[in-house]
């Protein structure tokens, strides 16, 4: 369970805050009451789900480069925040072929920059960098992924991920053997309403659906361990809660990933969402050349289970259903704000412990935030 006394006025600082991940963090946050800074670049896409609701008005909003590191530096110590969750990269394997000098930079570099920043922050008790179930030297193996197996990636992004982690471990030893807790999560493919990249199979075929086309689909049989992104996201906020509170025997990688029923080809996926978004949606091959993709991911996430209780609420069903009724409400001119705090106060109201004091005071600001 997420304790909402633990997270109550805390002082955390997110990096990449206006992505698709970023932003669902945020608000998830917010309805925890906690005190969050943000620091990223702009949206990265348009639309994008940070601006469609407005999330920059339920945090302090600083724009800014993880390249750059004084300017990092400068916000996160003005932040002076308790919890750090790193979720600023280039988070696309095609982009990583297209660019993979930026790729390397960001995904490592960066890593470096956040790092090095929070080691200047003497309020610091955890900090949780997200990386990548791809970080792990993918052998197409027919079970998950551990925490121990050996970190690679073929791909820039993949391997800019698997050197983010040891990057990581690095500053851990080096730096963090006494002090803040920091930790490392590899979630599996996170689905979910507003992702409006390109490249990723549902936003495609949204974007094709909406303009009366069929989506084409690179790799119909490929496997990934599919989840809705709040899954994972409580996975983070948990293992920071724990990390913050017990320190080293919560200072390594994580996984954060499905059961096995919800590890289903991209064929599978796409063919329930196509279900629960109606009849006019159709896909077909896409016959193009594409630089290389593993063709199955399967990831272990049996220590999260054990050693944090995190567990995954949503069956594959209902994370595809969740998604798909998302996107149609988008698509029909809804209030996406409340459809989405709606996702997100279904979501929590099974996963947080609302712990004393939790007052009438708080319960307002919840409704007021949205």
């Amino acid at each position: 369970m997420i304790d909402s006394s633990f997270w109550r006025r805390r002082r955390v600082f997110v990096t990449g805050h206006t992505g698709f991940k970023g932003a669902w963090l945020s608000l998830m946050l917010a309805r925890l009451n906690a005190e969050t800074t943000g620091y990223a670049l702009a949206p990265p896409t348009h639309p994008s789900l940070f601006e469609l609701l407005s999330v920059g008005d339920t945090l302090e909003d600083v724009r800014g480069d993880i390249n750059d590191f004084e300017s990092l530096r400068r916000a996160m110590v003005a932040a002076d925040p308790e919890i750090v969750i790193h979720m600023a990269a280039q988070p696309l394997v095609k982009q990583g072929y297209a660019d993979p000098v930026s790729t390397f930079q960001t995904n490592v570099m960066g890593c470096v920059h956040v790092l090095e920043a929070a080691r200047a922050c003497t309020s610091l008790k955890a900090l949780v960098n997200v990386t990548t179930d791809k970080c792990y030297d993918n052998r197409d193996w027919i079970w998950g992924y551990r925490e121990t197996d050996r970190l690679g990636g073929r791909d820039p992004y993949s391997n800019s991920k698997a050197c983010a982690e040891l990057v990581t471990a690095s500053y851990r030893a080096s730096f963090f053997a006494r002090g803040a807790t920091i930790a490392t999560a590899r979630a599996g493919n996170v689905i979910g309403g507003g992702d409006f990249a390109a490249d990723r199979i549902l936003p495609d075929a949204v974007r094709a659906f909406r303009a009366g086309r069929p989506v084409e689909v690179r790799a119909p049989k490929s496997v990934r361990p599919w989840q809705h992104v709040l899954e994972p996201l409580s996975g983070y906020l948990m293992l920071a809660e724990q990390a913050a509170r017990h320190g080293e025997k919560f200072s390594d990688g994580w996984n954060f990933g499905p059961g096995a029923e919800s590890e289903q080809d991209v064929e599978a996926l796409l063919t329930r969402f196509m279900a629960a978004w109606g009849p006019e949606a159709t896909w077909l091959p896409d016959r193009a050349a594409h630089p290389h993709e593993a063709g199955l991911l399967r990831l272990d996430a049996s220590k999260a289970r054990e050693k944090l209780g995190w567990k995954p609420l949503l069956t594959f069903d209902e994370t595809v259903e969740w998604t798909a009724l998302w996107y149609r409400a988008h698509a029909d001119g809804a209030n996406m704000r409340a459809q989405t705090f709606e996702q997100i106060d279904a979501y929590l109201g099974q996963r947080v412990r609302l712990t004393s004091p939790f007052d009438a005071r708080d319960e307002h600001e919840a409704q007021r935030i949205a």
